[in-house]
């Protein structure tokens, strides 16, 4: 689940930094619906800058494990926007993988949803079991992933020289975050199994 949240988090970085910073998000023509809808909607100036704002702190929300479920929810908010969309101007293969980004966010809304109890039940006394917090570990690796991933979706040209091996030292520090963490959980799980043993 942990990573499904980091997975889902990542997902609105480089669409998000590209509103953020004010760029085009398509260059399809305004002939088509899609292409038209895009460009009407980057001609609003600051709404498509502050959607971009909004994705961006959605995933960060999400990776950051403690605070996951406001980052599903604000999640779920926007993706559904962006799944209806993709439904209704027939986009090319595009609703597929909206659709499963949905399934994620429900599967994720399902996981934490002893969270949500005292909220759908109202004014109702009801005894919510106390969850432990996540490992210091998994929010470490969050703000890793995020501050790394959000500099690779930074839109701009390819990068040379200094911001290549930047790049790849960025890349490099991802795959041992990742090798590291479930190195961690194979532990702690062996060790689990010994001890029920």
């Amino acid at each position: 689940m942990i990573h499904l949240r980091y997975l889902v988090g990542f997902a609105f970085f480089p669409s998000g930094m590209t509103k953020l910073i004010g760029n085009r998000f398509t260059i399809l023509s305004t002939d088509t619906p899609i292409g038209y809808f895009f460009e009407a909607m980057y001609q609003t100036g600051f709404y498509w800058n502050f959607l971009g704002l909004s994705q961006i702190i959605a995933g960060i929300l999400l990776m950051t494990q403690r605070l996951a479920l406001l980052g599903t929810l604000m999640f779920l908010a926007i993706l559904t926007n962006i799944w209806i969309i993709t439904i209704s101007l027939s986009f090319t293969g595009t609703w597929i993988i909206t659709s499963l980004m949905m399934i994620a966010v429900m599967i994720l809304l399902i996981w934490d949803h002893h969270k949500l109890i005292p909220v759908l039940r109202y004014n109702q006394p009801i005894t919510v079991k106390a969850y432990p917090d996540p490992e210091r570990s998994w929010i470490i690796a969050g703000l890793i992933y995020t501050v790394c991933l959000l500099y690779l979706s930074f839109p701009g040209s390819v990068p040379r020289g200094l911001e290549l091996w930047i790049s790849r030292g960025l890349v490099m520090i991802i795959v041992f975050t990742f090798l590291f963490t479930n190195y961690k959980v194979y532990k702690n799980r062996n060790l689990l199994l010994k001890n029920q043993a």
